[in-house]
């Protein structure tokens, strides 16, 4: 009897992060590769509308640091998780603690920002947002372009939905920014 048996390799930080750019971005989850698809023009302009507006706040009121999508967070180790968020905070206190990193940030933003993809699925997402929270990130965005609504997620119960009409603000994690829904899909 012959037994056909394969083999699923796993993958470390440190191999993802030594990857040669082969055009694509990848995650880590559970030691397993994630490739992402580019998102498309609408993605990145509504992740950068979001972006920017809070980078220029926290910077203005020296809030801590904001990171752009590229950035990896290493949230488990053996095996590795490694998630980019399309936009990430952490603030002053726990970001002079971290020090400057040149691989990935060790444990999860205080904030992070998701844009949902069209290739995105709600479950996939849904996911996401779930390890963001059990990782120790205190807010979860996740912005839909589709149905143009901004959820906010504090926990897997405190859960808000904003439409066009609200304005989004960052709560007791980025205290006193706001925005205005609309223009996030402006």
């Amino acid at each position: 009897m012959t037994m056909n048996h394969s083999v699923t390799q796993v993958f470390t930080a440190e191999d993802l992060l030594m990857m040669p750019d082969d055009g694509f971005r990848y995650e880590l989850v559970r030691g397993e590769l994630i490739k992402m698809v580019p998102p498309g023009g609408e993605h990145g302009s509504v992740a950068m509308n979001i972006g920017s507006a809070l980078h220029q706040f926290v910077k203005t009121n020296n809030l801590g640091i904001v990171y752009a999508a590229e950035t990896g967070f290493q949230l488990e180790r053996n095996p590795d998780t490694v998630r980019a968020p399309d936009a990430a905070f952490i603030c002053r206190e726990r970001a002079e603690k971290i020090g400057r990193v040149t691989g990935y940030i060790p444990g999860a933003p205080d904030l992070a920002i998701e844009v949902i993809s069209p290739t995105d699925t709600y479950t996939e997402v849904e996911d996401k947002v779930f390890k963001w929270l059990d990782s120790g990130t205190r807010m979860v965005i996740v912005v839909n372009p589709r149905k143009r609504t901004v959820t906010i997620y504090r926990s897997r119960t405190d859960i808000r939905v904003l439409t066009e009409n609200d304005i989004l603000d960052g709560g007791d994690v980025v205290p006193g920014w706001t925005i205005p829904v609309r223009e996030i899909f402006a």
